[in-house]
């Protein structure tokens, strides 16, 4: 894996913890934004190192989903199945839906890139279970409804 792609893998899975963290602590982007960006990228602590981010990304994913937040629940909710609105799901993986459905919305990414990036964060949150299968299926359905011209027959 190169450099550059790492990075951006590690700003995805940033994104996603730092969503996660301003929806379980009630507090603001710019917060927990500077909260990642001084303690996370590239910190090392006793208990280890943390990887260094594409800080742009970082910043474009977390600002564009608290944005286009209603946008975004409305695709994932779509997505969903009737039984399961999107205030029922794990809210690690709310985050995920919402820091994917940012760059699906507006990021420069080809869909099937970020589907991929963010089915391996839900590997990295759930190494053992079938939530890396769901992830793909919801974010496939928002995909094609964010950018059907992605998924088009060439």
């Amino acid at each position: 894996m190169t450099d550059k792609k790492q990075m951006r893998s590690a700003a995805r899975l940033y994104a996603v913890q730092a969503l996660f963290q301003m929806e379980q602590m009630n507090a603001g982007a710019d917060r927990v934004r500077a909260e990642f960006e001084d303690h996370r990228f590239g910190a090392t602590y006793e208990e280890g190192e943390y990887a260094e981010g594409d800080i742009d990304l970082f910043r474009k994913t977390l600002d564009d989903a608290v944005t286009w937040q209603a946008k975004i629940d409305q695709l994932t909710h779509t997505a969903l199945v009737a039984k399961w609105p999107i205030d029922r799901i794990d809210p690690v993986l709310r985050a995920l839906f919402r820091a994917a459905g940012a760059e699906l919305v507006e990021g420069k990414a080809p869909p099937k890139v970020v589907i991929t990036e963010y089915v391996d964060v839900a590997k990295a949150f759930f190494p053992e279970g079938k939530e890396s299968r769901f992830v793909n299926a919801v974010l496939d359905h928002m995909g094609r409804a964010a950018k059907p011209d992605a998924f088009a027959p060439k």
